[in-house]
């Protein structure tokens, strides 16, 4: 068959993403702290913009969350109209973003004219990677640090969003020796949870490497790291109740309380020796940056709660109407011109994605103030089912839009200050008809109950736990059941039995 080329004329259609829509995106997902750094670039780059210093700038007031008011947080205003900013442009600045809700147009339009307020700023990690400025080198050389050893651990050890907001807790009070820093019961005040509960998830965190982490003191620390070996026998553990006759090396009473001869004392010793007393010096240490939350959330005084942005973190940019104008009348070159032009469009547009991305974050926190409500009144027992698709579909959005928003994202509530990731938790679906979906952790809630409560006589089996819970309106399958178990620590029925036998002798 003869090869020869032809020309064809085919029409079709394709979504093309502009640079202002990627930049606008790129904002979204950046926590403040990366968003700073970013707009101080602009600010270097872009003679038109320049940073607001004044101090009467009126901010949002905070929106409540039962009532339904409206967002407060409005577009940057400079000496100019919209409009006439628009016809400079020669577009429309709403064309790029299809993903805002047609209720959040609405209220603008009965809002009236929108007032001058300020989109804002702050970063730590998750920064776009398509960026050519990205630098590479300065994340892989980065030592990493004891807590976010100890993170990476927590996601994969613990699967419970409530238990993750307990370890998150107490990795927060873990110095950088590797030592638990103050009472870990204060959490349990705090979270509106179990004593119980505190302490359950902190024996999972002892486990964690390195070992002799999240110890109250040095000798909780050598006892778990001399258990790992095995080798925390009676009178190993009494010389390290007495570690200060170990200091003024008194063998004479360390024999008589560890019941050893002075051979096996020397030992002992030698075997603390290479024990690590420090084990959280190995990781690299900074200077500690406390979170900044990105949304306060307060509660009123007629029961409702109050979601308000961070106004404090949010950096204030101008656009420079009169530099615009006194270097338009001198500029006479082609080049000058476009160079203006593409100046005033960047900075434009970087005020209106500041904007948005503010309006966005503050649409998305007072759904999940919303959805998550017995959470903040009854504590994280009470964590509601919900995921991306809840609460894009209750305010109009798309699922990667609340996706970025809640990456690097953090809001201050009365029960402490969390990433708004936490508060997705997965649903466990009901038995019966029109019944009401449970979230994972009261079904594990509800399956501890249930071993708390049997009779030494009557274990429960798995098959029996999954017969209880479809009773009640849960389905849930056996396989599920014993992961849950097993995320207790909560021992299979055999074992059970045996403790129960053993107890009974």
């Amino acid at each position: 068959m003869a090869l020869m080329q032809r020309m064809d004329l085919r029409q079709g259609q394709s979504l093309v993403m502009t640079p202002q829509l990627q930049q606008a995106i790129k904002l979204l997902q950046m926590s403040n702290l990366e968003l700073q750094a970013y707009v101080e670039g602009e600010l270097e780059r872009n003679p038109l913009l320049e940073r607001d210093e004044r101090t009467d700038v009126q901010k949002s007031e905070p929106s409540n969350e039962r009532a339904g008011d409206t967002d407060t947080v409005t577009v940057l205003s400079a000496n100019e109209s919209q409009e006439d900013r628009m016809r400079t442009l020669d577009t429309d600045l709403e064309n790029v973003y299809t993903h805002e809700a047609r209720a959040d147009a609405s209220s603008r339009e009965s809002a009236g004219p929108t007032e001058s307020g300020w989109a804002s700023l702050r970063p730590t990690g998750g920064i776009s990677l398509d960026s050519d400025e990205y630098d590479f080198s300065a994340s892989l050389s980065k030592a990493q640090t004891l807590a976010e050893h100890l993170t990476g651990q927590l996601n994969l050890n613990i699967a419970d969003a409530s238990d993750r907001i307990i370890g998150q807790n107490l990795i927060g009070m873990v110095d950088e020796r590797g030592y638990l820093e103050g009472d870990p019961i204060e959490i349990a005040n705090q979270l509106g949870t179990s004593k119980n509960h505190v302490l359950r998830v902190l024996e999972i965190l002892k486990t964690f490497d390195p070992t002799g982490v999240f110890a109250a003191d040095l000798k909780e620390c050598l006892a778990l790291q001399l258990r790992e070996r095995d080798r925390l026998d009676p009178a190993m553990e009494l010389l390290i109740a007495n570690l200060n006759l170990v200091g003024k090396r008194d063998f004479n009473a360390l024999k008589t309380l560890c019941k050893v001869d002075l051979e096996d004392i020397k030992e002992m010793i030698a075997e603390l020796k290479d024990l690590n007393f420090k084990p959280g010096s190995a990781f690299g240490s900074e200077p500690v940056q406390p979170v900044v939350p990105d949304v306060y959330v307060r509660a009123a005084q007629d029961g409702s709660w109050l979601v308000e942005l961070n106004n404090d973190t949010l950096p204030r940019v101008l656009f420079n109407n009169q530099y615009l104008s006194k270097v338009s009348r001198t500029t006479s070159r082609e080049e000058d011109r476009n160079y203006l032009n593409e100046c005033q469009t960047n900075a434009t547009w970087l005020i209106k994605s500041l904007d948005q991305r503010a309006k966005t974050i503050l649409k998305v926190a007072r759904e999940i103030v919303r959805q998550q409500d017995a959470f903040l009144v009854l504590g994280v027992q009470h964590l509601r089912p919900i995921n991306l698709k809840t609460v894009a579909e209750a305010i109009e959005m798309h699922e990667s839009t609340v996706s970025r928003v809640t990456s690097n994202k953090y809001m201050a509530t009365p029960r402490g200050t969390y990433e708004l990731k936490y508060f997705f938790t997965t649903a466990i679906a009901s038995s019966t008809a029109g019944g009401v979906s449970r979230s994972a952790e009261s079904v594990r809630q509800r399956i501890k109950d249930m071993v708390a409560a049997e009779a030494p006589k009557s274990i429960l089996s798995d098959d029996t736990i999954v017969e209880n819970l479809k009773a009640e309106g849960i389905e849930i399958a056996r396989r599920t059941v014993a992961k849950y178990r097993e995320s207790l620590n909560i021992p299979s029925s055999i074992q059970r039995r045996r403790i129960a036998q053993s107890d009974a002798r």
